[in-house]
């Protein structure tokens, strides 16, 4: 199986859209009535759902993007805080003329599909938030993570496929199986592009040591705040998953309005890999249902 497999014979499509001056690529699929935005985590890029566009492309139009200073988009002069990401996604969406849309995102992604539904409650139908949201994790979490940012400084400093697969390792449940080295090729071309591995480090920094800071970020973690999201939402979470633990994610689900939580056995980070067809299905329940 490789992402090649994954995508062809359907029409999927490579694309490229101007987000408000940030040049953002986009795998892009279907043509449905409904938007479906989907977003990768920190240091990712939208073939994280190779695995899931052709499945959600028969209901949905289907965009992976690889979100402002990632993959093949743009890298502007910005601090890659929150705002700097939902403010790309609203031009974004803006660019492609779509109205009310589901969104679904890992990790960073999520917590940035959770920010943008509650501050544009008019233009989030449903959200998604996979393996992330915005809840501060425990003592066993901030270990996992601070685990992470050394992966990640070491896989944006050293730019070898040794630290490319050590970073993309701490995703996977079974890394042996995941990791596939066509992935490894992939993040590996990405961040050899000039000057896209110290953006890629200068987001880490900004989005891990702001997880791991205790007191940073409060007001994002205000259950009052959270209740602001309103939209039906899916927190889909993972018996492995590093960085927030189901105790974690059970006590930030207390304090979101309209969600439903469900967890999968046998991945870890990323669970549109690792158990694609579960969660394909699983995905797709909760987007073409009513509530």
């Amino acid at each position: 199986m490789s992402i090649w497999t994954d995508l062809m014979g359907h029409e999927v499509r490579q694309t490229f859209y101007d987000a408000g001056g940030v040049r953002t690529r986009a795998i892009e699929a279907g043509s449905g009535g409904r938007t479906l935005i989907l977003l990768h985590g920190t240091g990712g890029h939208a073939e994280a759902y190779a695995r899931n566009i052709v499945e959600h492309a028969k209901n949905f139009h289907v965009y992976a993007l690889d979100m402002v200073g990632h993959g093949y988009s743009d890298m502007p002069e910005v601090a890659y805080h929150y705002d700097d990401y939902v403010n790309w996604l609203g031009a974004f969406l803006d660019t492609v003329g779509a109205g009310r849309v589901c969104l679904s995102g890992e990790s960073l992604g999520a917590q940035v599909a959770q920010l943008f539904a509650i501050r544009h409650p008019d233009r989030v139908e449903k959200v998604v938030l996979n393996t992330g949201m915005m809840w501060p994790t425990n003592a066993e979490g901030r270990k996992e993570l601070t685990d992470l940012l050394e992966r990640s400084r070491a896989a944006s400093g050293a730019l070898t496929r040794e630290a490319i697969r050590k970073r993309l390792e701490w995703l996977m449940y079974r890394p042996d199986k995941s990791v596939t080295e066509e992935l490894i090729d992939v993040r590996y071309q990405i961040y050899m592009q000039p000057g896209r591995a110290a953006v890629i480090r200068k987001i880490a920094e900004a989005s891990i040591s702001g997880a791991l800071a205790l007191e940073a970020g409060k007001h994002y973690c205000d259950p009052e705040f959270l209740r602001r999201c309103r939209c039906p939402a899916l927190v889909l979470w993972t018996r492995h998953n590093p960085g927030q633990s189901i105790p974690v994610a059970e006590a930030g689900m207390k304090h979101i309005t309209n969600g439903r939580m469900v967890i999968m056995e046998n991945s870890a980070h990323w669970p549109q890999w690792e158990e694609s067809e579960l969660f394909n299905r699983v995905h797709l329940e909760f987007l073409k249902s009513n509530g």
